[in-house]
């Protein structure tokens, strides 16, 4: 049976996925936190998560579930989280990471403490969404330079980075299989007398509204014809299984960080 405990387990992400565990054969739910200011903290967990009070109450830190735990699942933000971990490699935890907004310093960090803890570090823990990476990497590839690459990316009113981290994804992959710079060539926003669009620029579009719960379409766009490749989200549980897929893999690997790709074996 494989421990897991959830960060953020009061939130929208965090309580569907401690939801998740529960349904899940082979996981037990075996610890939740918040930050320490945080409302739920000291209620009991499962009446949080909206179930019947089980006697295990929201713990205030990280290292309050620490003893009790195989794999900690975090989707709270970038610098939370690479704190999280930080605790975690000491502890020789096992995590797995679901936030967005990661600098490339962050990012370095983040592996170099994988090399203690196996880590799952992903924008998108949505299988079909991995997919999609897969899919625009093989189609870049195949068109080349002749088609001009636009990510159109929209999400929620209460998403606080931008574009997504799953658009940023989506680009450097496009990026690479292009070999071209997305520090150079990515355009994330065009206002005014502009001139004409570069051969080589890759956009990334972010709209912001409602409640939309994700949605990324890539155009490659070429002289007569275009192909756009979407995918939409249609609420957080497909996210959700993947954390909890991802936390089930995760456990007993080689200390490395890793990302869906390993999880759902497509690299």
């Amino acid at each position: 049976m494989i421990r897991a405990a959830v960060a953020g387990v009061a939130g929208r992400m965090g309580t569907r996925i401690a939801q998740i565990i529960g349904q899940t054969e082979g996981l037990k739910l075996s610890g939740g936190f918040e930050y320490s200011a945080h409302p739920s903290v000291g209620i009991d967990l499962a009446q949080v998560i909206g179930g019947s009070p089980a006697g295990m109450p929201v713990n205030s830190s990280i290292h309050d579930v620490l003893d009790g735990v195989d794999v900690i699942i975090d989707f709270t933000n970038a610098t939370v989280s690479l704190e999280h971990l930080r605790i975690a490699s000491k502890a020789g935890k096992a995590m797995v990471i679901g936030s967005t907004g990661f600098t490339g310093e962050q990012l370095q960090e983040a592996r170099e403490l994988a090399h203690t803890v196996p880590c799952v570090l992903t924008p998108n823990m949505s299988m079909g969404v991995n997919i999609v990476f897969k899919v625009v990497e093989n189609v870049a590839r195949m068109l080349g330079d002749d088609f001009d690459v636009e990510i159109v990316e929209a999400h929620h009113r209460f998403k606080k980075d931008a574009p997504s981290g799953t658009a940023i994804k989506l680009a450097e992959v496009i990026a690479q299989a292009l070999g071209r710079d997305l520090e150079k060539t990515g355009v994330y926003e065009r206002h005014g007398i502009i001139g004409e669009r570069t051969p080589k620029e890759i956009g990334l579009q972010t709209l912001r509204g409602g409640d939309i719960v994700g949605e990324h379409t890539v155009m490659f766009a070429g002289l007569g014809e275009r192909i756009e490749i979407t995918h939409r989200a249609h609420n957080r549980d497909n996210f959700a299984r993947g954390a909890v897929r991802a936390a089930q893999w995760v456990v007993g690997k080689t200390p490395q960080l890793y990302d869906m790709h390993d999880v759902l074996g497509i690299r």
